[in-house]
């Protein structure tokens, strides 16, 4: 009898190791004890009973069991983990760009990726399309938010190191306007409803254009650095991040003013953004503790959080698939799927590189960008992802 527990112990063994190796890295084994009828298993176990009063067949039996698991444990398949969420297509280099890679902005018609080389002082041109660099613009002290609109074919660069804002000729990229005294200019927003730019600057404004003019036309003032802000397509309000006060100013349009805040008790340096009107849902990506935070935007209070990779700078809603796509300078994409207003599950991380925290979704195109930095021999590069079926 001791034999046959001995055997049962060993193919209880086998297969817990099986079932540990499949979960970890997906992998098929050939053969392994719980393929074998349980039949099979029973008339196996009848011949080891028969076989105790012959020790050489035993010793056999033991032998070949052992060499068994051992087989099972070495001839086995090993598939490369896909993300189910996000196929890399391609991968655009930018041999010659050093440093930070900040914000981005997409020009959907032209297929063109514009892309803020904050450390090279230089916005890079991709053609999407062709999977490669176009042209790379210089002259730029530290360009940190873009944005492009097709109305006027205007492409919109915030400079932090100098505090100008200049707009350019989308074809010709001729400065057209040039707007100073924006302290650490920073990310862009574009109001289609009231036909203005806002640019977050300073120890904390948000700053009104006017795309037409190039003039500025107001500040809304804030209690630090504004960080990503999102403006409510429903409403009159904009969300900001302001990190330094722990807190999302909500900014009323019309009267340029801050009607309320909404204070972030449990986490700090919230930076990314994105929110859902459908829902009433703002999603706020936190660093210290990296947290992935949902707010009710009807109470401001908020409703459910999960851990997220570290050092996150850029978050997305696709809408259409339920899903938030969280950039990671850790080395990771997050990926959360949304099952209700307050419901949330991590789906999964897709690995990437350390510092590749900036990131951009195109809901149009259905795909995402990520911008990996230089790393010591590896060259920078722009990685599209397609959105996954």
């Amino acid at each position: 009898m001791e034999i046959t527990r001995a055997t049962e112990f060993s193919f209880c063994k086998i297969e817990q190791r099986r079932a540990s190796l499949e979960r970890g890295c997906r992998v098929v084994f050939p053969l392994t004890p719980t393929r074998l009828k349980r039949e099979a298993h029973a008339v196996a176990h009848e011949k080891l009973k028969n076989s105790m009063n012959a020790p050489d067949e035993m010793k056999e039996t033991i032998r070949r069991g052992f060499w068994f698991a051992l087989l099972c444990l070495i001839a086995i398949e090993v598939r490369p983990e896909e993300a189910a969420s996000l196929k890399l297509i391609k991968t655009i280099p930018l041999p010659d760009v050093t440093g930070r890679l900040d914000h981005f902005a997409l020009d959907v018609k032209g297929q063109r990726l514009f892309v803020a080389a904050l450390g090279n002082n230089t916005v890079e041109i991709l053609d999407l399309n062709a999977g490669k660099r176009l042209r790379s613009l210089n002259g730029w002290n530290k360009p940190q938010g873009l944005l492009y609109l097709p109305k006027g074919n205007l492409l919109f660069v915030a400079n932090g190191g100098d505090g100008r804002l200049r707009i350019y000729d989308g074809s010709t990229f001729k400065a057209l306007a040039t707007i100073g005294a924006l302290d650490d200019a920073d990310n862009l927003r574009y109001d289609p409803r009231a036909d203005r730019v806002y640019v977050g600057y300073g120890d904390g404004a948000l700053g009104v254009v006017n795309p037409v003019t190039g003039v500025l036309t107001g500040s809304i003032k804030l209690l630090g650095h504004p960080e990503s802000f999102q403006l409510e397509p429903d409403s009159n309000r904009i969300f900001v991040n302001v990190p330094g006060a722990r807190q999302i100013a909500v900014v009323d349009r019309p009267t340029r003013t801050v009607p309320e805040a909404w204070l972030l008790p449990n986490a700090q340096a919230n930076f990314p953004m994105a929110v859902d009107p459908g829902n009433h849902r703002l999603f706020v990506g936190c660093r210290s503790p990296a947290r992935f935070v949902v707010l009710d935007t009807t109470t401001g209070k908020a409703v459910t959080d999960l851990p997220i990779s570290g050092d996150t700078d850029d978050l997305f809603y696709h809408a259409q698939r339920k899903r938030i796509y969280v950039s990671c300078g850790e080395g990771f994409i997050d990926v959360i799927e949304q099952g209700g207003a307050d419901n949330y599950k991590f789906l999964e991380k897709i690995p990437t590189a350390p510092g590749a925290r900036t990131s951009f979704f195109s809901p149009d195109l259905e795909q995402f960008y990520l911008a990996v930095p230089r790393r010591g021999e590896k060259p920078a590069e722009i990685r599209v992802y397609d959105i996954a079926q």
